[in-house]
């Protein structure tokens, strides 16, 4: 999955995150962003033209193990999540929800959206991944409690090493990738599309999602 930076309240523990307020607007927007974020995956898988980076490793241990894509997200997120403990990274409720509900809304969503039935249609698929997948990303970060797994693991090295993050989200975005064709994963334009777009339109949904939290 393309990486974002976190909000500022990424890195404090859970109940700081609970006692910051507005409740009643972050948890919806936490789990409609969650479960938005599984749709978005979903839908770029059915297009056919490829998945973001990391859920071409995802669907190439699909192609290895037979388990869903969803079951697979849910269960490479806590390996990501073990990998944190060296990194001494602080998971918030949202990492954990994140770990679950992102794998349980896409095999739900798999379930329903109809496969396309022609290019246009597949490529119509495209553009509304990248759509969705920024503007609920974007929710999810700005409810502020704490970051993906993914972007948890990308801080920890940041942190660690001292690389700027381009250099480390792109070293893990490529390995991450690599090892997924490897093993048979789903890759195509939509990936290399949704790795050039995706910054853009997430930033802007991003601002209004962050403007909102704090009015």
């Amino acid at each position: 999955m393309p990486q974002s930076t976190p909000a500022p309240l990424a890195h404090i523990t859970p109940l700081p995150q609970l006692k910051a307020g507005k409740l009643a607007i972050r948890l919806p927007q936490l789990f409609i962003g969650l479960i938005g974020f599984g749709f978005s995956c979903a839908l770029i898988i059915e297009s056919g033209l490829g998945a973001m980076s990391w859920d071409v490793l995802t669907l190439g241990l699909v192609e290895k193990t037979g388990l869903s894509y969803g079951a697979l997200t849910v269960i490479t997120s806590f390996v990501v999540l073990l990998l944190w403990i060296p990194l001494k990274e602080m998971p918030g409720l949202g990492t954990i929800a994140n770990a679950v509900l992102v794998g349980i809304s896409a095999d739900i969503a798999l379930r329903f959206i109809p496969a396309p039935s022609n290019l246009p249609m597949q490529w119509a698929y495209v553009i509304l991944a990248i759509l969705a997948f920024s503007f609920f990303d974007a929710l999810y970060i700005g409810a502020q409690f704490g970051s993906g797994p993914r972007d948890g693991l990308m801080t920890g090295l940041m942190r660690i090493t001292g690389k700027p993050a381009g250099i480390i989200r792109t070293v893990l975005e490529v390995t991450v990738v690599i090892i997924g064709i490897l093993m048979g994963g789903q890759f195509g334009p939509g990936t290399i599309l949704l790795s050039l777009t995706v910054g853009p339109h997430h930033r802007l949904f991003s601002s209004q999602s962050h403007r909102a939290i704090r009015t």
